[in-house]
């Protein structure tokens, strides 16, 4: 016996009430219903019957096809956590597997899927002025630019549209670097001002750090200190709790371009100006070496994040690699055409890294293969300043001397791998100029007339009409009796009778053309009328001339 609620009108009557039985339909409740309205989809279920909208027939639900807002990863990922990274699937060059993409981090034995070479976007501020560097936010969400206004410039991280825009520096920014805890951004200027900023953009202190233009910062891995490089030739390690100077090094003996702190260990690299890099202990502020391997300034320096190879990129087109646990070369790259400016470490596969030229081509390279992996010769229309990629490795961000800041990613399956990116000035004049050929070729052929009527040439055979020699003909041969270029015979008007001419003061007519003969057929009646007319009134006017002169003479005579 079940227990049934008092109003059911069968406990009234002393009847025996069985349990309903479930019904065979499952319903499928709604996480957000409120429980205190009772609906009609409510009603329904008790009465034991589902919505069909929510209805589930063999385990599935019956449910109209909507849109998703978001890419399902699960059951990519499922697969890629439950199986061993060696047997991953490859990616199929097709259009229809883009759903089996992965975050570049799924690819750890394969580097070549995290090269981004697919441009998707420009950005460029109002007030267009170079970009000289860009940066990430530590969680991916934004990026932040510095040009040399002195303004940053934040971006979406996922539709690149505009966000924002803040007035940092009172003169060009020159570095940006964030703190490993993701907390803090440190900035500096071509003044040799340095900031601290919190993650959203709030100044906290700010500083006089150098005499002349800060090129590069970098942070020690507890966060504790940074260093910073200027053209004054000095490297300076600071207190960032304090922001106070801790020691100077001085050993180069000229501007210094790049600085950066070993990944776990007291080992500062820095880059100059005098072609060298050293080697720095930061405690003691003592050079522990010197590394000669460039013939230029050197732009670019970083650690890989192994934290044994040191890669150092020059004004004399070349990249070179040092393993610090030998200190020598271990490998060198050529492929620019122009100095090297920018270098960057890709965040997830050690091997690769991406550098810019200063005739705005991007390169890809992979350590252990001598050419690049991939390449945009036309990245930028100038100097690439500044590379950047997102946390997770699957974007590339370019700042230029050229003013704009252009976002790369991975090819997708089925798209063009060997696609080279052409800016839209180039694409421009290659259709104004494939406009004006066309126009070109219409004009010239609406100036084509068709060869001039000539009624003598009828006969004339195909040799003479092509401008061919005429065939050999024996000396004893008869002559052509035809005269093929015989020219009609001049025109001649018709003369009067030679008794009608004076023949003392005969000029010879006027040369006209038949088309021009002025014949009476020619002439137009209504010209005629108007010719009687000016000759009527001609008369007219002499008469009252004679009157007006008999009436003065008469006058003078009565005088």
């Amino acid at each position: 016996m079940a227990t049934i609620a008092l109003k059911d009108p069968r406990i009234q009557r002393n009847e025996t009430v069985l349990p309903r039985k479930k019904p065979r339909i499952a319903r499928v409740e709604d996480e957000h219903r409120d429980n205190a309205s009772t609906t009609s989809e409510d009603r329904a279920a008790e009465d034991g019957h589902a919505p069909f909208s929510k209805t589930v027939f063999d385990g599935k639900r019956m449910r109209r096809a909507v849109a998703r807002r978001t890419v399902d990863y699960n059951h990519d990922i499922q697969k890629w956590i439950k199986a061993n990274p060696q047997d991953a699937i490859v990616l199929r060059p097709d259009s229809s597997f883009i759903v089996d993409m992965l975050p570049p981090s799924a690819y750890m034995y394969n580097p070549a899927n995290a090269i981004t070479t697919k441009y998707i976007h420009t950005s460029t501020n109002k007030f267009r002025c170079p970009v000289n560097v860009v940066r990430w936010t530590p969680e991916g969400r934004r990026l932040i630019t510095g040009a040399s206004s002195g303004e940053f410039t934040l971006w979406n991280g996922l539709t690149f549209n505009f966000e924002t825009i803040l007035q940092a520096h009172d003169s060009a920014v020159r570095a940006m670097k964030w703190s490993h805890n993701q907390e803090w951004m440190v900035t500096a200027d071509h003044s040799g001002i340095i900031k601290y900023w919190q993650s959203n953009m709030n100044n906290l202190k700010m500083f006089q750090g150098h005499r002349e233009a800060v090129r590069d910062i970098s942070f020690s891995p507890n966060d504790t200190r940074f260093a910073t490089c200027a053209d004054d030739s000095l490297i300076k390690i600071w207190d960032f709790n304090q922001g106070i100077e801790e020691k100077a090094l001085s050993g180069h003996g000229w501007d210094v371009k790049c600085v950066d702190w070993h990944p776990y260990k007291g080992l500062l690299a820095s880059g100059s100006k005098d072609n060298l890099v050293k080697l720095w202990d930061p405690k003691t502020g003592k050079n522990l070496t010197t590394l000669h391997g460039h013939k230029n300034t050197i732009q670019g320096l970083a650690w890989n994040k192994n934290g044994n190879w040191l890669a150092t990129a020059g004004r004399d087109q070349v990249i070179k690699i040092f393993d610090v646990r030998v200190m020598k070369e271990v490998e060198s790259f050529r492929g620019h055409k122009k100095e090297v400016c920018s270098f960057a470490w890709h965040p997830i596969h050690e091997r690769l890294f991406a550098t810019g030229g200063s005739d705005g081509s991007l390169m890809f390279w992979l350590c252990g293969h001598e050419g690049p992996m991939g390449e945009q010769e036309t990245a930028h229309d100038s100097n690439i300043w500044s590379l950047d990629w997102h946390p997770v490795g699957h974007i590339l961000v370019t700042g230029s001397n050229d003013h704009t800041t252009r976002f790369w990613t991975r090819p997708r399956p089925g798209d063009d791998l060997t696609e080279k990116f052409v800016p839209l000035n180039q694409k421009d004049e290659k259709s104004s100029q494939e406009e004006d050929d066309h126009m070109q070729q219409q004009n010239n052929f609406m100036m084509q007339q068709p060869p001039p009527f000539r009624p003598h040439m009828q006969n004339v055979p195909p040799h003479i009409v092509q401008g061919q020699p005429p065939p050999f003909r024996p000396n004893n041969a008869k002559p052509i009796e035809a005269n093929f270029f015989q020219q009609p015979p001049p025109f001649r008007p018709q003369m009067p009778p030679q008794d009608q001419m004076n023949t003392a003061n005969r000029q010879p007519p006027p040369f006209r053309p038949p088309q021009q003969q002025n014949t009476r057929l020619d002439r137009d009646p209504r010209g005629d009328r108007d010719r009687r007319d000016d000759r009527r009134d001609d008369r007219r006017n002499d008469r009252h001339r004679d009157d007006r002169r008999d009436d003065r003479r008469n006058q003078r005579r009565r005088h």
